[in-house]
C-alpha cells in the first residue's frame, strides 16, 4: 500500500480462551497520532496536556450540572405553587396539571401531582377524612370498633372492660388501649380490623408470633400496628393536598383499582415488617430500625413500573405463607 499503511492494536477477547490481534487500515492523511514512538519529553507534555484538559472538562461539567439542578429546582418549585393555589380554587385546571419534572433521586423524588380521574378524587378525598378522625376514647363507635378487634382477635375469650390488664396481651401497652392511639387515629384501628377480616391467618400468626425464632423481648402487636398505620401516612404523603412523593403518586393508581388499596398496603405492610424482624433477629429496642427499612422495601416495590396495585408488589406473597 502506498496511500495506506498498517496500524497494530491488540483487541483483548474471551473468545475460545485467546487473545486476538486485528490489523486495521486507516488513510496515513486521517491518521492523528504518529505511528512510531514519541521521546520521553513529548510523552510527558501531552501527558499534562491531557491532565490540564481534563480538570477543565470536569469544572465545564460540574458547572453546568449545577446550573441545570438549580434551573429545573426553580421551574419545579414554582410550578407545585402553582398547583397548590389552583387546588385552593378546586379548579379543573388542577385535576388535569401534569408536570414531568422530578426532583431527587429514586423513590423519595418528589413529582409533582398527575392526572387525577373523578374517581381517584373521590377516593382520595374518602381516604383523607378517615385520616383526620382522632381516635375517641369516649365515642360509642370507637368503643364499639375496639370491642370488635377483641372478638377477631381472641374468639374465644371473655370480652374485657375497656379498662383492664387483659388489654396488654394483644400488645397495648397499658390497660386502656386509647392512650396509646395519639399518633394513628382511628384509622389505625380500622387497619388493624380489616387485616383481621381480611387475612385471619395471617393476622393470628402475627398477633400470637407463630412463625420463626423469636426474641425475648419482642415488639408489642397492637403498638406496632399503629406505627405502621402512621409510617403509611407519611410514606405516601397523603395526609393532605395530592401526593407529591413517587410512593404517593403511584399510589394513585393502586386507589383507582381499588378503594381499599390502603388497608391492602397496610397487611402487606404488616406482614414485611415482621419478616425483617426475624431476618435481623430483632429485639425490642430495634423496632425503629426494623419499620424503617420496611419502609424503605415497600418504596423500591412502589417504583416498580408495572405494579399497578398491592396484589403486584412482590411484598404480597407473604401474604401467601
Amino acid at each position: 500500500m502506498t496511500s495506506q499503511t498498517m496500524r497494530r492494536r491488540l483487541h483483548h477477547g474471551d473468545v475460545d480462551g485467546k487473545k486476538h490481534e486485528h490489523l486495521v487500515c486507516a488513510d496515513l492523511d486521517d491518521l492523528k497520532e504518529p505511528l512510531l514512538g514519541k521521546s520521553d519529553d513529548y510523552k510527558a507534555k501531552q501527558l499534562e496536556a491531557q491532565k490540564l484538559e481534563g480538570i477543565l472538562y470536569d469544572e465545564k461539567r460540574k458547572e453546568h450540572l449545577h446550573w441545570t439542578f438549580l434551573f429545573s429546582h426553580i421551574i419545579s418549585e414554582w410550578a407545585q405553587w402553582l398547583a397548590r393555589v389552583l387546588l385552593g380554587s378546586g379548579s379543573f385546571i388542577a385535576r388535569i396539571l401534569t408536570i414531568p419534572s422530578e426532583i431527587g433521586n429514586g423513590p423519595t423524588k418528589k413529582l409533582l401531582p398527575l392526572l387525577l380521574t373523578p374517581l381517584q378524587e373521590s377516593r382520595l378525598r374518602t381516604l383523607q377524612k378517615r385520616l383526620e378522625v382522632p381516635f375517641d376514647g369516649s365515642s360509642l363507635e370507637h368503643q364499639d370498633a375496639l370491642k370488635e378487634l377483641w372478638r377477631l382477635a381472641y374468639p374465644n375469650r371473655e370480652l374485657p372492660g375497656l379498662k383492664s390488664e387483659v388489654w396488654k396481651d394483644m400488645g397495648w401497652q397499658g390497660n386502656d388501649p386509647s392512650t396509646d392511639f395519639r399518633g394513628g387515629g382511628f384509622i389505625s384501628l380500622e387497619n388493624l380490623i380489616f387485616f383481621a377480616h381480611t387475612y385471619p391467618e395471617a393476622f393470628q400468626n402475627l398477633l400470637n408470633k407463630k412463625e420463626g425464632n423469636r426474641a425475648e423481648w419482642e415488639y408489642p402487636f397492637a403498638v406496632a400496628g399503629i406505627n405502621i398505620s402512621f409510617m403509611l401516612v407519611q410514606m405516601l404523603n397523603i395526609q393532605s393536598g395530592l401526593p407529591t412523593s413517587l410512593s404517593g403518586v403511584r399510589f394513585l393508581q393502586f386507589l383507582s383499582n381499588d378503594e381499599s388499596a390502603f388497608d391492602e398496603l397496610y397487611c402487606v405492610a404488616f406482614k414485611l415488617l415482621d419478616a425483617h424482624w426475624l431476618a435481623r433477629r430483632a429485639s425490642y429496642m430495634e423496632f425503629n430500625e426494623v419499620i424503617k427499612s420496611t419502609r424503605m422495601q415497600l418504596e423500591r416495590e412502589l417504583a416498580i413500573e408495572d405494579v399497578t396495585s398491592v396484589k403486584d408488589l412482590p411484598a404480597y406473597n407473604l401474604m401467601k405463607t
